[in-house]
């Protein structure tokens, strides 16, 4: 997998709270995972003979670096615990650091980040803060009458 963004919380309702955050700010809920024992998210799909296995393998995949290895095993103990994790996968810097503003102001116990530099292809969002569109959304003006005068300023039509 590439870069994520793993906020661990001491419950479901925070995790569950800064989930629904992460919605309202626009993150599409396809990128945004829940994991808790009572709702396993993605974990409830991976071929595996039991629950425990299933979170082994659902976060040995998030985390897959060989220095890595001991994460999965933490955050199943954490899970098995009555912790929940929120996962993001962020694509482009200004997603990380929405993300990562939403995830820490929701308080989690622990914060990790996984392969953030390697986001080569995933520029599906903005790199930078203000949307494209707006170059072809014009705010009128008094010296401009129409959206040609707007974008080809120096030519008269």
């Amino acid at each position: 997998m590439s870069a994520v963004l793993l906020a661990v919380f001491e419950d479901f309702s925070a995790a569950d709270r800064v989930r629904i955050a992460l919605f309202m700010d626009g993150f599409p809920t396809d990128r945004v995972d829940l994991t808790a024992v009572c709702e396993p998210g993605r974990a409830a799909l991976v071929p595996a003979p039991s629950r425990r296995d299933r979170f082994l393998q659902y976060f040995g995949m998030l985390f897959s670096g060989a220095e890595e290895r001991s994460t999965a095993e933490h955050l199943t103990t954490s899970i098995e615990h009555g912790a929940a994790t929120i996962t993001v996968h962020p694509r482009g810097p200004v997603e990380m650091s929405r993300a990562a503003s939403i995830l820490e102001h929701g308080g989690p116990a622990e914060l990790m980040r996984h392969d953030l530099d390697n986001q080569a292809l995933e520029h599906a969002a903005a790199r930078q803060a203000s949307p494209w569109i707006r170059a072809f959304w014009p705010e009128f003006t008094d010296d401009e009458h129409c959206i040609y005068c707007r974008l080809f300023e120096h030519h008269p039509h």
